[in-house]
């Protein structure tokens, strides 16, 4: 079922969607500023994204803008009537549609039907491949093998589950906390330490010259990523 993300300042709109949308079993996440749905959107799978257009922080245009930037998930606008210019601008950076306040929950529903349609019946919603390949490391998902220049290398399931994250996302750079978050499905308390500990004993069993990676970068303050 769907991971859908409502996002909205106003809390008694947040609840009212939640209650409209958790009768067709969609798994719902919330956020209150456009900042706050950003990091939702980078933890977790998203399918769709509810997004007001007016919050502090960070509005619904510039998230939109910024979230185009990472995923091509759809995004529904959430707007008052008196807001078309910035529907038409919302549009422009990305947004798929528009949802204008108050709601017809009916209306809700059928918009977020069609665009959950489109993404998974058009191709939008990326299917995972099993078999990754970047330089001399492949891996197979299916069989959990990973091999260094046709050489097999055996790594604990932590390992293991570091390097399908980054091999499914190469050059994109995670943070110790993003890295510890989804492979250990916790919340990142002090604990991101872990995460250099696991790089590095991948580094001593993937690299030529652990001191010198060739694939597993890290981007100083920022946090690691695999090299294309």
């Amino acid at each position: 079922m769907a991971n859908i993300l409502i996002c909205d300042d106003e809390r008694d709109i947040v609840s009212a969607l939640k209650i409209y949308l958790s009768s067709e079993g969609y798994t719902l996440f919330e956020a209150y500023t456009g900042r706050e749905a950003l990091e939702v959107a980078r933890k977790h799978e998203l399918h769709l994204i509810l997004m007001d257009i007016m919050m502090p922080e960070m509005d619904g245009i510039s998230a939109t803008a910024k979230l185009r930037e990472e995923c091509n998930v759809p995004i529904i606008l959430l707007t008052a009537k008196s807001e078309d210019t910035d529907k038409v601008l919302g549009l422009n950076v990305g947004a798929d549609d528009y949802i204008t306040k108050p709601f017809n929950p009916i209306e809700v529903l059928a918009r977020v039907r069609s665009q959950l349609r489109r993404y998974t019946t058009l191709g939008g919603l990326e299917q995972k491949p099993s078999k990754l390949v970047i330089g001399g490391i492949a891996l197979d998902d299916e069989t959990k093998a990973v091999t260094v220049d046709g050489e097999p290398v055996n790594l604990t399931p932590i390992e293991y589950n570091i390097l399908l994250l980054l091999m499914r996302h190469p050059g994109r750079v995670y943070s110790s906390a993003q890295i510890y978050e989804q492979v250990w499905n916790e919340t990142a308390f002090g604990s991101e330490g872990a995460v250099a500990v696991h790089i590095r004993h991948l580094r001593e069993k993937l690299e030529i010259d652990p001191s010198n990676p060739r694939y597993l970068k890290v981007v100083w303050g920022l946090g690691y990523k695999m090299e294309p």
